[in-house]
């Protein structure tokens, strides 16, 4: 595989209102807006872009690929690496944020927690678990 396919550098999701969702990643995250229009907000974490992108101009992007709705279910989800994922979790709490489940130890050495932002997308926060955390 070619190196250059071995790094993302941007996510798009496909949401109904970019103002909620951008009011969403400024208030969960902490992000700035680095970039926006009527149709969408974008985002710099440490290492990849965040954009956010109004349904309409998401189905004129892919097209003839079809966008799916918010009640199809997830499809993904995406993982932030933590220091300390029962920390992060209650720092996500009093910001507003409630979980779909954990903090919890995984089988494969993880400590994971779940939410989603307004249009569903499902966000993880993950610390890898050394022995003495009990993995």
């Amino acid at each position: 595989m070619s190196a250059s396919l071995k790094s993302v550098g941007a996510i798009t999701l496909f949401v109904e209102d970019p103002r909620l969702s951008q009011a969403f990643y400024a208030e969960v995250f902490d992000l700035p807006v680095i970039w926006e229009d009527e149709d969408s907000a974008v985002y710099q974490f440490e290492n990849t872009i965040l954009n956010v992108l109004r349904v309409p101009a998401a189905r004129e992007l892919i097209e003839p690929g079809t966008v799916g709705s918010r009640e199809s279910g997830a499809r993904f989800q995406l993982t932030i690496w933590v220091d300390d994922a029962d920390a992060v979790s209650a720092e996500l709490a009093t910001r507003g944020v409630r979980l779909l489940n954990g903090p919890m130890n995984r089988e494969w050495g993880v400590r994971t927690a779940s939410f989603t932002d307004p249009d569903g997308h499902i966000w993880e926060i993950a610390k890898r678990l050394t022995e003495a955390d009990g993995s």
